[in-house]
């Protein structure tokens, strides 16, 4: 899926970058924490990866070839089309059979696909390394209430 916005490049340390927009980022699935992305830059390609702020939005930096291919500099504002980099490895962790099943006995399916897709990994690849049933019984109890709940911030452990 292709994301559009516009933002101002504006200089972070020796580098130049902008933020991009949650709405855009939560849509995409993080490796690691980043986000292999290919875009547009004022009709200009690049492949490129965003990166975590800590407690902030995601950054994508704007190199030079980017700035002069985009015809663009330090303090204009860029149109930008980015979407997910298919060609990166998505690692898919698929759901336990309990998870699964106390999803069905409590009419959650729904709730769980609502996830945003990274969400959605993040709880999966958790629980595909727990190590004990009980743990993993314990974890879905508390995503189960989560869910039922209609928490935004969803989270396990």
């Amino acid at each position: 899926m292709k994301h559009q916005f516009k933002a101002k490049i504006y200089p972070t340390g020796i580098n130049w970058a902008v933020d991009v927009p949650v709405k855009i980022s939560e849509q995409m699935i993080s490796i690691k924490g980043y986000i292999k992305i290919k875009g547009i830059i004022n009709d200009f390609n690049f492949i490129q990866t965003l990166v975590p702020v800590k407690n902030s939005l995601y950054r994508l930096f704007v190199n030079k070839i980017m700035m002069d291919g985009g015809k663009t500099s330090f303090g204009k504002i860029a149109a930008f089309i980015i979407e997910q980099d298919d060609r990166a490895e998505i690692k898919a962790y698929p759901p336990s059979k309990i998870l699964t099943s106390q999803l069905r006995m409590h009419r959650l399916n729904k709730a769980f696909n609502a996830l945003t897709p990274s969400r959605k990994k993040d709880v999966l690849k958790y629980l595909s390394f727990i190590k004990t049933e009980a743990a993993l019984i314990k974890n879905i109890d508390k995503l189960i209430t989560q869910l039922k709940n209609n928490e935004k911030n969803v989270r396990v452990p």
